[in-house]
């Protein structure tokens, strides 16, 4: 069994919320490239990025930056307010919610789990649920785009 500070696990979990996010990733050579984090080494926080641009205009459809390249990265699209969501939630399913912002979760009845990456579960709760979070996501999307 592996034992992990609560900073490393928080580390870990930040890192994953990236993934399938826009980000901009600077680099130790001073290169700047902006694209879709499709995955990371957990080993040495190599990068693999997707529809990416660098600032010379250049365009890749795969990039995958060493770890030991990386100087920083930063999220360019604001996320998800899993807070709001759960207000609205609350909205339909009154004293039904759980929200849980260090683990960025939503829970309904204790069956329906919600994150930024959507709805898990089944069944005419997790349907309603589901219209809910797509709304929700769709007022944000056209928000985030003006």
């Amino acid at each position: 069994m592996s034992y992990l500070d609560l900073g490393s696990r928080r580390f870990g979990t930040e890192f994953s919320s990236l993934i399938n996010k826009r980000v901009i990733v600077n680099t130790l050579t001073k290169k700047t490239f902006t694209g879709i984090l499709l995955g990371y080494s957990t080993a040495d926080h190599s990068l693999v990025l997707s529809d990416v641009n660098d600032e010379e205009g250049n365009k890749y459809s795969r990039v995958i930056l060493y770890g030991h390249a990386v100087s920083e990265i930063f999220l360019v699209e604001e996320p998800l307010d899993l807070e709001e969501l759960a207000k609205r939630l609350e909205e339909v399913f009154p004293k039904m919610i759980k929200y849980y912002p260090e683990a960025k979760l939503i829970t309904v009845m204790d069956r329906v789990r919600v994150t930024d990456k959507g709805v898990e579960g089944t069944g005419p709760i997790a349907e309603r649920v589901k219209n809910v979070y797509n709304k929700f996501v769709e007022e944000w999307s056209k928000k985030q785009s003006k």
